[in-house]
């Protein structure tokens, strides 16, 4: 693991607020060269410490406000149900996360679509197909509070 010093963690809160900014705009808000800047940039990425850069986009903007978080059950915890249930599950562009987690259930996805039209299809033709699946819950959005992408160093 890669030890991050002061100045690694200013740039990196620097880039999770904007990642389109220059090395020379960033070089001047760290009080760096514009190469030390790049270099410390390359190793990171080197590092794996930043693994991807993304443009967030509008959810309203796209028709894609509906946010719902499906808690789903497997009939058992057999490795083989396991592994099928998240080869299939990642091959859904509504669902834009899931996660194995410990209690009642055994996945909370976050699936994002237009309407209760659209989800009502997506659970009926996609996500209910995919065997194993013994219960699903339902939780959907009323209001985002917070939403950042940007992780506290």
């Amino acid at each position: 693991m890669i030890q991050l010093d002061t100045i690694d963690k200013t740039l990196l809160g620097l880039l999770q607020k904007d990642s389109k900014q220059t090395n020379k705009e960033l070089s001047h808000k760290l009080n760096l060269s514009v190469t030390a800047v790049y270099e410390r940039i390359k190793k990171l990425e080197r590092e794996g410490v930043i693994s991807h850069y993304v443009a967030l986009i509008d959810k309203k903007s796209v028709d894609k406000a509906f946010v719902t978080f499906c808690s789903i059950k497997l009939l058992q915890h057999t490795k083989d149900y396991v592994v099928k249930f998240e080869k299939e599950v990642t091959k859904l562009d509504e669902v834009l996360e899931c996660y194995h987690i410990s209690g009642d259930y055994d996945y909370l996805l976050k699936v994002i679509v237009a309407d209760m039209d659209e989800f009502r299809e997506f659970m009926v033709k996609k996500l209910t197909t995919i065997s194993h699946i013994g219960s699903t819950h339902s939780a959907f959005m009323i209001n985002e509070v917070k939403h950042t992408t940007a992780i506290s160093i």
